[in-house]
Formats: structure tokens, C-alpha cells, sequence
């Protein structure tokens, strides 16, 4: 199992890793069960974009190192999630306004389910300016099933921040990236359930 991408070494997509340098920065907030799963997305942000901040989120005990990040006075924290689920006070935008703070872009790397508990059970977040994304075309996240088409996961959430942002080159390679893991891990996937029934034919 290859330690970077997390798929079977045979299937490891690490030599079409692109390192990417961009305007904003990414700062992912994740459930403590997303490290551990193969399809998790997030792992293609940090992985091509060196500057990526990664916390565990806790419910009783916000990280004291993303509480620093919040605190900055380099960094114009914003919370990427859908306008209509913000909370009355905060600022929702849809572009990211001029700033001499540099952008940091704090996603929640979770199932849909959990990142809405996440948001809600972290005033923290609640005090942040919230960037909300367009919608756009469907998700074409295929390793997990989703409830809505429109929800995208993590790292084309990071796409389309890249987008966002004019970082068009760098959304590109990302989205090539993504697209290449996800080939690769859906093969590495049926590979498996192949085995698994010849091993039950077998028996």
C-alpha cells in the first residue's frame, strides 16, 4: 500500500502528482474516521499543495494550532460551505473580496452529514466569514455515494476554489490529479471484489 496516495502500490498514481503553488492556502478540518479511508480526497489537496493545513476536528477541544491560523493577523479566514446553511450573523460571499490578508480557506472534510454536526457544534466556525460556492455541474465523485448530486467532495471543492480564486492552471492539474486517483482506485476497488469471488467460488 503506497503511503501517499493510500492505494495498492500496483494501482500508486504518485508519479502524476503535480506540486502546485497557489494565492490561497487550504486548511482542512477533518473527522476523525476520514485519515483512515482510502477514498477519502483530501489527502490530493495536502499532497500537491505543500502549504495545506490539516487538523482532526473535536468537538470539546478546538486545536490549539487552527485556533492560531484563526487568530492571524496574516490570514483572512473564510469557511467554505453552502450559504443556506450559515448561521444568521455571518457574512456569506460568493467571491473572495480584495484583501491585503492572504486567503485561508478552511474545508470540512467529512460526509455531508458530519460536516453539517461540525459546523454546528463549532462557534469558532460559526464567527467566520463564509465563502459560498456557485453551483455548478454535478459532482463527479464516484468512490462514495451521495444524497445530492450537487455536493461535491473535498478535493473538487478545492477545485473549484482554485477557480474561484483565477488559479485556473493549478485547478486544472488538481482536477486531472483527482480524476487519475479516482481511475486508479476504482480499479484497484473491482480488482478486489474479483479476487474476493473467485476466493468464494473456490471454497
Amino acid at each position: 500500500m503506497c503511503p501517499e496516495c493510500a492505494l495498492p502500490t500496483v494501482y500508486c498514481v504518485c508519479s502524476s502528482r503535480p506540486q502546485l503553488e497557489a494565492s490561497i492556502c487550504f486548511c482542512l478540518l477533518m473527522d476523525s474516521r476520514e485519515p483512515s479511508k482510502s477514498s477519502n480526497t483530501g489527502r490530493l489537496i495536502k499532497s500537491c499543495l505543500a502549504e495545506t493545513k490539516v487538523f482532526i476536528w473535536s468537538r470539546t477541544q478546538p486545536d490549539q494550532g487552527l485556533m492560531a491560523l484563526l487568530e492571524s493577523s496574516y490570514w483572512q479566514p473564510y469557511l467554505i460551505f453552502p450559504g443556506e446553511y450559515a448561521a444568521p450573523h455571518q457574512q456569506v460571499v460568493e467571491a473572495l473580496p480584495a484583501s491585503a490578508r492572504r486567503p485561508l480557506l478552511i474545508i470540512l472534510d467529512a460526509t455531508w452529514l458530519q460536516a453539517r454536526k461540525i459546523f454546528r457544534k463549532s462557534p469558532y466556525l460559526q464567527a467566520l466569514p463564509v465563502l459560498s460556492l456557485p453551483r455548478g455541474n454535478p459532482s463527479a465523485y464516484r468512490l462514495r455515494r451521495s444524497r445530492e448530486a450537487a455536493h461535491l467532495c473535498t478535493a473538487e471543492v478545492a477545485i473549484a476554489c482554485l477557480g474561484l480564486a483565477g488559479e485556473k492552471r493549478q485547478a486544472e492539474l488538481l482536477d486531472d490529479y483527482f480524476e487519475t486517483f479516482s481511475t486508479a482506485w476504482l480499479a484497484a476497488r473491482d480488482r478486489k471484489a474479483v479476487g474476493n469471488q473467485l476466493a468464494l467460488n473456490v471454497v
